[in-house]
């Protein structure tokens, strides 16, 4: 039985008109594309949308796509951008005065992790509906560095290219991003421990 092909031979193949070899490029990513989409904007809907449209911009530009990248980052680099145009499709009001251009409300960037527990990766945590939830109430400037790391595994220089900030703020901004997260997903975790152990009174 032939080994099945590389992303690369893949490539090349649907490149030259393959539409078999297509499909299976785009099913053997399509589970992390849709996978960052919907951590990104924070519901199935939005992420099917964007999952959609993201799917459709790689068909449109795979002629384009010259190999200096894998086709995993390319397709999560698109994906990144779907999702954030689906965002900023749903909202309806404006930017909150005072926030400036770096999204960050006029607080420091930690260059260490705010907390012991914000160097973990989101893969490392269990509970995936509690990651889910803490994600969506993640700030958009923290919770998109985190997914493109965490979940679509692109580096701090592909995620700077991505979002068009340093390197130096998306170390920050993936470090307190993780932290938030620890400490969400804690407190959640302490207010269920604390509710399941509550003692009862009777009337």
């Amino acid at each position: 039985m032939a080994a099945p092909l590389d992303d690369r031979a893949l490539v090349a193949a649907a490149q030259g008109g393959d539409r078999g070899a297509l499909d299976q490029l785009f099913r053997r990513h399509y589970d992390r594309v849709h996978a960052v989409c919907r951590r990104i904007t924070g519901n199935e809907a939005d992420a099917a949308d964007a999952a959609q449209e993201a799917m459709i911009a790689m068909v449109r530009g795979l002629a384009r796509f010259d190999g200096r990248a894998s086709f995993g980052t390319w397709a999560y680099r698109i994906a990144t951008n779907a999702s954030l145009d689906e965002l900023r499709r749903r909202r309806r009001r404006p930017v909150v005065a005072g926030r400036d251009r770096s999204g960050d409300e006029g607080h420091h960037e930690p260059h260490e992790p705010v907390d012991p527990a914000a160097g973990m990766r989101i893969d490392q945590l269990s509970d995936r509906m509690a990651i889910d939830a803490a994600l969506a109430a993640l700030p958009e400037d923290f919770r998109v560095p985190v997914v493109l790391r965490d979940v679509a595994d692109l580096d701090y220089a592909e995620i700077a290219a991505v979002l068009d900030i340093p390197v130096g703020t998306v170390k920050s901004r993936i470090a307190r991003g993780r932290g938030m997260l620890a400490t969400t997903i804690s407190r959640a975790d302490g207010n269920h421990t604390a509710t399941s152990h509550r003692p009862t009174t009777a009337d």
